[in-house]
């Protein structure tokens, strides 16, 4: 049966939700991320965004948002924080998105001379703009914990983010970024003794996270360190 021009449109039928298959809600298979870095940033996100505003709204969808907007928010909800998880070596981390400025695309990064701590690495152009490179990993102790291997079938990609607080503005490369996750604190544990110690410095608390153990890094010790590293 063949539908008629003017019959409402079925998002089920016509939208190829493939950032949830093999993009970044799905297995990160996708050979376009390593040019767009996100979906957020490719064309057929873009368009499928674009199909869902043009499509008729289902019958009941007035009734069914009245309904959910009339409820009483929770009396928590005002208490959730959001982090950006990213991955270090083999250690999975987080840090509040009010420091992350961009996750950017992985850009050679030129050494400088008389920096033999190995914390600043060079620099790097984000965007045109030089900026610092600092290893997080040679800070928190993730480097000396070694590199994972990619599950088969999935991809790794090593992404640069760029962080600032308040006038210092740093990038640090890593070796994967989730992204931005919303999690209630009642959710953290405690840094456990056995982890290593620099990571125990620098954690706050741990995040159960898909399996994982995510340490939430103290944003404003952190950038002390770095700070200190600068000078």
């Amino acid at each position: 049966m063949t539908e008629r021009p003017d019959a409402p449109r079925r998002l089920d039928r016509v939208l190829d939700d493939c950032w949830n298959r093999i993009g970044v809600r799905g297995d990160g298979s996708c050979p376009e991320l390593r040019r767009y870095v996100h979906c957020y940033n490719c064309p057929v996100f873009s368009a499928g965004a674009a199909q869902m505003l043009d499509a008729d709204a289902p019958g009941s969808y007035f009734a069914d948002r009245t309904a959910h907007f009339a409820e009483s928010a929770p009396a928590d909800e005002s208490a959730t924080r959001s982090v950006v998880i990213f991955r270090v070596a083999s250690e999975w981390l987080a840090l509040s998105t009010s420091v992350v400025v961009e996750v950017a695309t992985l850009q050679a990064i030129h050494s400088l001379p008389h920096r033999p701590n190995g914390v600043v690495l060079g620099l790097a152009s984000v965007r045109g703009e030089l900026v610092v490179c600092v290893s997080l990993g040679r800070v928190v102790g993730a480097d000396a914990i070694g590199a994972v291997k990619a599950a088969p079938g999935a991809t790794a990609f090593r992404r640069m983010l760029v962080l600032r607080r308040d006038a210092l503005r740093v990038a640090c490369p890593v070796d994967a970024v989730h992204g931005i996750h919303r999690f209630r604190p009642s959710e953290l544990t405690d840094v456990p003794s056995t982890v290593a110690k620099a990571t125990v410095t620098y954690s706050t608390a741990v995040l159960p996270w898909q399996g994982h153990s995510v340490g939430t890094l103290d944003d404003e010790l952190l950038f002390y360190t770095l700070r200190r590293s600068l000078e």
